[in-house]
C-alpha cells in the first residue's frame, strides 16, 4: 500500500504540470495574450511612469519573451528546486532548496501566497461543512427510501431528489436570496458575506448581556453560512441519495444478505453491517468527483453571496488576466482534486479488504 501511495504522489507531478500547461496556453492564446501593455492601465499615468512599469513587468515576469520561456520562468519560480536569480533577474546557479515563489499579483500588487492564505481557508470552510452534510443527508434519505421501496417516502424522496438535482446552483442562489434574504419577503438570512461587521467585536460564544441576547461570533458566522451551504449541498445530496438507494436495493436481496437473515441476525444488523457496507463502494467512487464539483460550485456560490473565497478570487483573476493568480489557483485546485481521488482509493481498502494495491 505504501508503494502505491508513493507512486500516486509521484504521478501527481506530471498531472499538475499538464494542467498548468493547458491553462497557460489558453491564457497566452487569448486575444491580446498577457503582455505588460495589457496590464498597465495608463489612464492617470505619465508616459515615463507607464514605460517604467512596463519595463518592470517585463523584467519581473519575462512578459517580453516567447510564451514557452514565460512558462518555464514561472515553473522555475514555483518549484522548490531550480535556478536562483539575483535582483536583476539573472540566473546565478542551481539550488535544491531555493523555496517556492508564487509571484506577485498583477491586480493586487501583493504576494500571491499572502492572498491565497486569506482566501483558501474560507473556501475550505464552506467545503468542509458541505461534505459531511451531503453524505449524512444522502445516506439517511437513500437507505430509508431503499427499505421503504414503493412506499410514500420512497416516491416522495425520488421526486424531490430528482427535482433538486435539476435545479442549477445559480438559480437556487438567486431564489434563496430573493425569498429568504430579501427585505420584501422573509429576510431571515443575510444577503452577502460570511460575518457581519458587528460580529468582529463580539465574544466567540453566545451569551446574555442584561436582557439582550448577543449571538456571538460563532452564531453570526453560522447564520451567514446557511444559504451558501444549502447551495453547495442540495445537488450533491440529491445525486448521492439516488445512488445510495440503488446500491442498497441491489444488495438487500443478495445471497449474503439472505444468508445473514437465515442465521438469525436482526434486520438492522443485516442492513448496516452487511448491506450498507457493500453498498458504500459506489458512494466512494462518486466521492472522488464530489470535491472537484464543490470547488467548481464555490466559484458560483461565492460570486452570488459576495464571499471573498478562492472561487470569487478565480473569477477576478481571470477577468484581470492575472497570470500568477490564475496559475496558482489552478495548481492548488488540481492538487486538491488529485488528493480527493487518492483518498477515495484508500477508502476502498477500508471498506472492502479484498481490494489491494500491492
Amino acid at each position: 500500500m505504501l508503494t502505491y501511495l508513493l507512486r500516486r504522489l509521484l504521478l501527481m507531478i506530471p498531472t499538475l504540470l499538464g494542467i498548468t500547461v493547458v491553462v497557460f496556453a489558453v491564457m497566452a492564446m487569448s486575444p491580446g495574450g498577457i503582455t505588460a501593455q495589457t496590464l498597465v492601465g495608463g489612464a492617470n499615468m505619465k508616459p515615463q511612469e507607464k514605460q517604467a512599469l512596463m519595463a518592470y513587468y517585463n523584467k519581473r515576469y519575462g512578459l517580453d519573451k516567447p510564451a514557452p520561456l514565460q512558462y518555464l520562468h514561472w515553473l522555475n519560480n514555483v518549484s522548490p528546486i531550480g535556478f536562483t536569480q539575483d535582483e536583476q533577474g539573472k540566473y546565478t546557479g542551481f539550488s535544491f532548496a531555493k523555496g517556492m515563489d508564487l509571484g506577485t499579483s498583477f491586480m493586487y500588487g501583493r504576494p500571491v501566497s499572502d492572498i491565497l492564505a486569506e482566501r483558501i481557508p474560507i473556501t475550505l470552510l464552506l467545503n468542509l461543512i458541505s461534505l459531511p452534510l451531503i453524505y449524512v443527508t444522502a445516506i439517511m434519505v437513500g437507505v430509508k427510501a431503499a427499505t421503504d421501496r414503493g412506499g410514500r417516502f420512497d416516491v416522495f424522496s425520488n421526486v424531490s431528489m430528482l427535482a433538486l438535482w435539476s435545479i442549477p446552483t445559480m438559480l437556487a442562489g438567486v431564489l434563496l436570496i430573493g425569498f429568504l434574504a430579501n427585505v420584501q419577503y422573509l429576510e431571515w438570512f443575510p444577503t452577502a458575506g460570511i460575518s457581519s461587521r458587528e460580529a468582529q467585536d463580539m465574544p466567540f460564544l453566545p451569551h446574555m448581556l442584561g436582557d439582550r441576547f448577543v449571538p456571538g461570533y460563532l452564531l453570526d458566522r453560522l447564520w451567514h453560512l446557511v444559504l451558501p451551504v444549502i447551495c453547495l449541498t442540495y445537488g450533491g445530496s440529491a445525486m448521492l441519495a439516488k445512488l445510495t438507494r440503488s446500491s442498497v436495493l441491489e444488495n438487500l436481496h443478495a445471497d449474503y444478505a439472505r444468508t445473514a437473515r437465515a442465521k438469525g441476525l436482526e434486520e438492522k444488523d443485516v442492513l448496516w453491517r452487511h448491506v450498507f457496507r457493500n453498498g458504500l463502494l459506489p458512494l466512494i467512487t462518486s466521492s472522488a468527483g464530489l470535491l472537484p464539483s464543490l470547488l467548481a460550485g464555490s466559484v458560483i456560490v461565492e460570486s452570488i453571496f459576495s464571499i471573498n473565497g478562492m472561487g470569487q478570487l478565480a473569477v477576478e483573476a481571470v477577468k484581470g488576466r492575472d497570470r500568477e493568480l490564475v496559475l496558482s489557483i489552478t495548481w492548488i485546485s488540481g492538487f486538491l482534486t488529485l488528493i480527493g481521488y487518492l483518498i477515495a482509493d484508500f477508502c476502498y481498502t477500508l471498506v472492502d479488504p479484498r481490494v489491494t494495491y500491492d
